[in-house]
């Protein structure tokens, strides 16, 4: 995979794939080419049999401090309906394999948003989250308030999209937006290493789990619960299930093919 604005590796350690966003001098600012190669990567990952779980990263200092500002500061609202940015973040939302946000440094607007848009997340201690649009008289438009709202909740949201507020890593932990906060040296080690252990386990199992998880956010209880019963009987007709259970009454490691 060759791209202007990720870096690609799709086996960083066994059955695992990472993207690199890699516009270092604006802070991995999300413009519209980059986040064009974000969803084209994710889609090849995604049918790639050899990956079965996703890293995305930035560096150090910034995992994506934004949107990139200076392609929209002359847009009208019908440019930026013709434009239609969020058909790709809605693409994005739709990988099937799990993704695990490695982040170092800033993680604002957008790369909120894109945090938001992972499974799993693993912070350096510099880490800082924040929804900051409201200082440049808009709103968070790929997510912001939505996810938010449902990993932090209400008052907590609410500060951070009406004041622009960031947060450190030890907030966004303690309120329920990211896994772990480790040093600085180990962070995207540490993602991968989360990666690594999903990737051990039936691909189809944890596709099928993912979905049920993320269905939580989309409808009522029975609803929810109705669905993940469905999920669980299909798992049945799948080799892995019984890998996976003939491996625990054996007492040994299972081999997942996928299949």
């Amino acid at each position: 995979m060759s791209f202007e604005f990720i870096e690609v590796n799709p086996q960083v350690a066994p059955f695992v794939g990472l993207i690199r966003l890699n516009r270092p001098k604006e802070l991995n600012a999300l413009n519209l080419q980059l986040m064009g190669e974000v969803k084209q990567a994710l889609a090849q990952l995604d049918e790639d049999e050899q990956v079965r779980a996703i890293v995305i990263t930035g560096n150090e200092r910034a995992f994506a401090a934004g949107a990139d500002i200076k392609q929209m500061a002359g847009k009208t609202a019908i440019d930026m309906l013709k434009i239609d940015q969020f058909s790709t973040w809605d693409a994005i939302r739709k990988t099937k394999k799990p993704m695990i946000a490695a982040v170092s440094g800033f993680a604002l607007g957008g790369g909120c948003e894109l945090v938001m848009h992972c499974d799993m997340v693993v912070a350096s201690e510099t880490a800082q989250f924040g929804q900051p649009e409201i200082n440049i008289g808009v709103m968070p438009g790929a997510g912001g308030t939505q996810r938010l709202t449902r990993a932090v909740g209400k008052v907590r949201a609410m500060e951070m999209v009406l004041t622009g507020k960031f947060i450190t890593a030890q907030e966004a932990k303690e309120a329920g937006l990211i896994n772990k906060i480790v040093p600085v040296e180990l962070y995207l080690e540490e993602a991968i290493k989360m990666a690594s252990t999903i990737a051990e386990k039936s691909p189809i199992a944890v596709q099928l789990a993912k979905e049920s998880v993320l269905k939580a956010f989309d409808t009522h209880l029975q609803e929810g619960l109705y669905f993940e019963r469905k999920n669980f009987y299909m798992l049945f007709a799948t080799e892995d299930q019984k890998e996976g259970m003939n491996a625990f009454v054996e007492k040994r490691k299972a081999d997942f093919k996928g299949r």
